[in-house]
């Protein structure tokens, strides 16, 4: 038996254990999953300072604040909102019948799926696998969660939380893309991925093979554009905070920046500034965390080697510090006279490098974003009302936020996706219910039902009843 077989029997026992177990119960009760879900809180506030100290280890460092403020603050609000909501969301919902099914009524219940996989990224190794499990525990299923091979000191702990009787509701599987790629291959009810485009596109064609249904969470280039008359400190200052956190490893993080021209120059001077003040220290500093690992922060290099090659111009705020190859730490690099042949505007590029380009008309800047994939995020800064209805509009994006960035996706009660290359379909929110959950039509008679006699008797009286209130 070879290594890959073993591999591919023990990940279907595994499933079809948890098969087995929704066959048993296909209805867990409302309260069942409400104290599933609040066990599961307990224990990630209880493990709050492990999963800080495991995800650092795995970083090389990675800030507290990173963690906090991107991991267990949003798994915990996340929680906390779907135990509030979950009696609400699971009702049924009553629909309008028609003259035409009179007496009749019917609603939309919500049913669980079954067995649900869920492959996790490593940039946010917490809320990114926990918040997909717990919204589809909350529907009712059982669930598969596939961990990323680039944290293991966080998936330790993440297995103490899907330890003991958690296991008959999630399984943990650990292992590289050999591992996910038979994971994918499980006839799963539904499968969530999170990372990358590329991968998706892979993880789409093997889930079709069983018809599985697929949320991604992809992402792509996230463009912002600053308006004209925007008060550029504060654009900066919204800028540098959803560039520099997590070191610029989020799908959502502003990948490049569109400007008015005669406001870039502006623009750069205050980011250097800014960043002067609040990392003043650099890559030696406790406020920046490290990139994931040496292969990627070879990467981000590449991409500041070439687009110098091609003629770009590289700033750095900093005289000193700016990178450690050793400890694959990397600060603010701001890129200017950029062109699409550059590969760090071809490339999501999940870290601290960022393009500025110029307009002399907005229009130049949606022209552009038009004629790329569709981003999952999309930023505005700038007070003008008038351009920032017309931005929103005029493009389409995964999510949109005025005047902030990053947050959005924060926001317990709105849907998280993206669109075409960003991603397909949604979860957090009623919408994350929804997504891991059958909405089964429903029809009840009650024992005075008259259209049956008539419909079987094809009476013309009927037709002509029908024809009048329908056909006009």
């Amino acid at each position: 038996m070879t290594t890959d077989t073993s591999q591919t029997i023990s990940l279907l026992a595994q499933f079809n254990g948890l098969q087995n177990a929704f066959l048993e119960t296909p209805y867990l009760s409302i309260n069942k999953r409400i104290t599933i879900l609040k066990k599961l809180r307990a224990r990630v506030v209880e493990l709050e300072e492990e999963l800080v100290d495991a995800v650092s280890k795995d970083f090389g460092y990675r800030t507290a604040f990173d963690t906090l403020l991107g991991d267990i603050l949003p798994t915990v609000q996340g929680l906390a909102h779907i135990i509030k909501k979950l009696p609400k969301w699971s009702k049924p919902s009553n629909r309008a019948v028609g003259l035409s099914l009179w007496p009749s009524k019917v609603s939309v219940t919500y049913q669980p799926k079954g067995v649900v996989g869920v492959i996790a990224p490593w940039n946010y190794p917490i809320q990114l696998a926990i918040v997909p499990v717990i919204t589809a525990i909350a529907a009712g299923n059982r669930v598969m969660l596939k961990l990323s091979e680039f944290t293991p000191h966080t998936n330790v702990v993440l297995e103490k939380l899907f330890s003991d009787e958690m296991q008959e509701h999630c399984k943990v599987i650990q292992g590289g893309s050999d591992v996910a790629s038979e994971f994918s291959s499980l006839p799963f009810a539904h499968l969530l991925f999170t990372g990358s485009t590329a991968v998706g596109k892979l993880v789409m064609a093997s889930a079709s093979r069983n018809l599985t249904p697929v949320t991604l969470e992809l992402g792509g280039k996230s463009p912002v554009i600053i308006t004209e008359q925007a008060d550029i400190q504060k654009a900066a200052q919204t800028l540098l905070f959803g560039k520099m956190a997590n070191a610029g490893q989020i799908c959502v993080a502003p990948d490049y920046v569109f400007v008015p021209k005669e406001l870039e120059h502006q623009l750069i001077q205050q980011l250097c500034e800014l960043y002067k003040k609040h990392f003043k220290d650099g890559v030696e500093g406790k406020n920046l965390t490290s990139i994931i690992s040496d292969v990627h922060y070879k990467r981000l290099s590449g991409y500041l080697a070439q687009a110098q090659e091609l003629g770009a111009t590289i700033v750095k705020p900093l005289e000193q510090n700016q990178q450690d190859a050793e400890k694959h730490r990397m600060g603010l690099h701001i890129v200017t006279q950029v062109t699409d042949e550059m590969q760090l505007m071809q490339d999501e590029l999940f870290g601290p490098i960022l393009p500025i380009m110029s307009y002399n008309k907005l229009s130049e800047a949606i022209d552009y974003i038009k004629q790329h994939h569709h981003p999952l995020a999309l930023y505005i800064l700038g007070q003008d009302k008038r351009a920032q209805d017309y931005i929103i509009k005029q493009t389409l994006s995964g999510t949109v936020a005025v005047n902030d960035t990053l947050v959005q996706v924060t926001a317990d009660d709105v849907p998280f996706g993206g669109v075409g290359h960003s991603g397909m379909g949604h979860y957090h929110g009623k919408e994350g219910f929804l997504t891991f959950s059958h909405a089964k039509n429903t029809l009840v008679s009650g024992s005075f039902n008259p259209r049956v006699g008539m419909l079987l008797k094809q009476s013309k009286l009927l037709i002509k009843l029908l024809k009048w209130l329908y056909i006009k």
